[in-house]
């Protein structure tokens, strides 16, 4: 439905968002060494300064991206377009690491709290342009954020707090208490 780098941006904005809603209340990006942990497993690049002032920074960022998925579409440009100015957004073609070309809206540079914003911020621009904001959606078994990319626009639980095994074990036991 998207391009890969917007794919993995939505992604990663999700993760970021759902570090801080765990069902067990603990926030998932408490130190540097989950910052770093973050880092790798979403495949940033560029400036990482492994200290507190990041992770700060970076949780900040989360709790702007949170909103994206508290709001209608029409408000959500709103906060993508601030997210961009905010940036500083320079749309540019690049490749690195083991990328092809593919679009970088932030200065080379750029502070990673900057490049999550930035890069979430022009996937949500293709999120928006597709008609489909309604796939950014909340977890039906909890309060974790999800992007739905199924084909056919289904998935309803997310991969955070094991929502959906949850919610088939609970009818399976249902239709059997049912049978008697």
């Amino acid at each position: 439905m998207f391009s890969h780098d917007t794919t993995v941006s939505l992604h990663a904005a999700a993760a970021l968002v759902n570090t801080a809603r765990m069902r067990d209340g603990e926030d998932r990006l408490g130190t540097v060494e989950a910052l770093d942990d973050f880092y790798d497993a979403h495949d940033y690049s560029g400036t990482h300064t492994h200290d507190e002032a990041e992770l700060t920074a970076v949780r900040e960022v989360r709790d702007g991206l949170a909103r994206l998925w508290r709001v209608d579409r029409d408000e959500a440009v709103g906060l993508v377009n601030a997210m961009l100015l905010e940036g500083r957004a320079r749309p540019q073609l690049v490749r690195h690491d083991h990328w092809d070309w593919h679009l970088h809206a932030h200065a080379p540079g750029a502070a990673l709290a900057t490049q999550i914003q930035v890069e979430t911020a022009m996937a949500l621009i293709d999120v928006v342009r597709a008609g489909a904001f309604d796939r950014l959606r909340t977890c039906e078994g909890c309060e974790a954020v999800l992007v739905d990319l199924s084909r056919n626009s289904s998935r309803r639980f997310c991969d955070v707090n094991n929502c959906g095994n949850r919610a088939h074990v609970e009818a399976y036991r249902a239709r059997r208490s049912a049978r008697g």
